[in-house]
């Protein structure tokens, strides 16, 4: 079991991930915006973080690369989790050091697979 936090703006998204992940056993915190989110990673340590991007001030890529660039927070995988599914985006938020990226709306089998490969468990 691991626990992740959700950073994302929409509650709808907030609850349709937490629930596939609660399902599946994992424990679940959540920010509704990226500054948020980046207090919450440094407070709690999560095992991992699903990040939105498109979301009011910092943006899900900005928090991302803040966080993979902290030592604090450098170690917490991050999968982006977003409605932007052009390829360019997709390689953005790698290169911003997000572990794996998904297009919402989002499939429970492939976000299950993609954290557990992240999570190598």
């Amino acid at each position: 079991m691991a626990r992740v936090l959700v950073v994302d703006d929409s509650p709808t998204e907030v609850h349709v991930l937490k629930g596939i992940l609660e399902k599946n056993g994992h424990s679940v915190s959540s920010a509704d915006n990226a500054e948020d989110g980046i207090k919450a990673a440094k407070a709690g340590k999560p095992d991992l973080i699903l990040m939105d991007v498109v979301m009011p001030g910092m943006n899900g890529f900005q928090a991302t690369r803040a966080l993979t660039k902290d030592p604090d927070t450098a170690t917490i995988p991050i999968i982006i989790v977003t409605t932007k599914d052009q390829e360019t985006d997709r390689v953005w938020g790698l290169r911003q050091g997000a572990k794996d990226y998904i297009a919402k709306p989002v499939d429970e089998g492939m976000l299950m697979g993609k954290i557990k490969a992240v999570l190598g468990k």
